[in-house]
């Protein structure tokens, strides 16, 4: 496939994707079943995947990354059109029929090769678009068969259907042969969904510095949404499913965005930055609001005999929380430093010694032996060269690590 053929199909299929979002969208309007949830959500995940589809198949037609979004891209309007069809025709607004149960069928088991398919292959291609050795080819097949045999077991699981509970399934097969064959299908993707992760973390110790930052991004990403999902689900009703629901599909559409920045190598070496701030406001937030919601508990419970309901607890927590905000986040800085990012924190230690040293030292010579020393334990450079003026003459000295 030549560069023109890729960037012309990559675009039709993003735009299929769109239209049939955008008719299932109207279909379920037209139903009067929209509501802020999974299934609404949907036209967000299809923009991002048929935009970051689109730009990696544009810039590389033969990695199979970029074709993995605009197919996940494409079955989600499929999802999305079989939805709104089943939910039209449930409403009465049509006689019901084959069709309309056909699409309520496809429409519950749509997930399964829109989300199964980029979860597993994701981790197993990124970020060149090949294996990590031929040694992983079975698991790839065992994907193609696990997703491929789920897939087509639920489509055939006998009752009502998940997502439409008044209707029965048309395809159902009451067979302890289907019954088994889910049961070795879903093994086979949960086989998969642990390998790869497992062929990523192998591929970033064999990788060079460059596909180390790449892999960061998609690291980064994936420890994010597992703690949003995580987080979501706890607080499922204290958030609200609105918020929750929201939550977790903005943090699953990190994914997409962190793979196209890392093979596209859009502001690649900015990850480790954005890891370090995230590590630090997360662990900054979850502090504070610890501390908030146990001083205020506290405070309620010392100030109860002279006052009156809980307002000068609440003043008092937020006064205290508002002063603890800077040597907090100075203190869990250094830490995740010292832990995480220890390079960094150790060149920022060296710097602020020869700062030190820089007030007290006389010796010129001593000083520029000093500083050229700083300098190749900081930034490690090839060759230093340091130029001192002196009245109207440059004095250069240069020295090779």
């Amino acid at each position: 496939m030549n560069a023109r053929t890729a960037r012309l199909l990559a675009w039709a299929l993003g735009g299929v994707a769109v239209v049939l979002t955008a008719v299932g969208i109207g279909l379920t309007a037209a139903a009067g079943t929209i509501g802020l949830g999974w299934g609404d959500l949907t036209v967000v995940m299809v923009l991002v995947f048929c935009t970051v589809g689109i730009l990696i198949a544009r810039r590389h037609p033969r990695s199979p990354i970029g074709w993995i979004f605009c197919a996940s891209a494409v079955a989600y309007g499929l999802g999305s059109l079989a939805r709104g069809y089943a939910d039209l025709r449930e409403a009465g607004a049509g006689s019901a029929g084959s069709l309309a149960e056909a699409a309520a069928a496809y429409a519950t088991v749509s997930w399964i090769p829109a989300i199964l398919v980029p979860a597993a292959y994701l981790p197993l291609l990124f970020p060149d678009g090949r294996l990590l050795s031929g040694r992983w080819r079975p698991v790839a097949w065992c994907g193609v068969l696990g997703i491929a045999g789920f897939f087509l077991t639920s489509l055939t699981k006998p009752g009502a259907l998940e997502d439409f509970p008044t209707l029965a399934n048309p395809y159902a097969i009451d067979s302890v042969v289907r019954a088994i064959g889910q049961g070795v299908s879903a093994l086979m993707v949960l086989a998969v969904l642990v390998a790869s992760p497992l062929s990523l973390i192998l591929r970033f110790r064999r990788a060079g510095y460059e596909q180390r930052q790449q892999i960061k991004w998609l690291v980064w990403a994936g420890a994010l949404a597992a703690a949003t999902i995580a987080i979501g689900t706890v607080g499922y009703e204290l958030l609200t499913p609105a918020v929750a629901n929201t939550a977790i599909m903005l943090s699953v559409l990190g994914l997409p965005v962190a793979t196209g920045i890392g093979i596209l190598r859009h502001r690649l070496y900015d990850v480790d930055v954005v890891i370090n701030r995230t590590i630090v406001y997360g662990a900054l937030t979850v502090t504070l609001a610890a501390g908030y919601l146990g001083s205020v508990l506290l405070l309620q419970l010392l100030l109860r005999p002279v006052t009156q309901g809980s307002g000068p607890a609440v003043a008092v927590s937020t006064l205290a929380v508002a002063a603890l905000f800077r040597p907090v986040r100075t203190r869990i800085q250094a830490t995740v430093d010292r832990r995480f990012f220890r390079s960094r924190y150790d060149a920022a230690r060296t710097l602020a010694a020869f700062g030190v040293r820089l007030r007290h030292e006389l010796d010129l010579e001593a000083l520029a032996t000093d500083l050229r020393g700083v300098v190749y334990d900081t930034m490690q450079p090839t060759q230093v060269s340091l130029w001192l003026r002196t009245d109207d003459r440059n004095d250069s000295r240069t020295t090779d690590q």
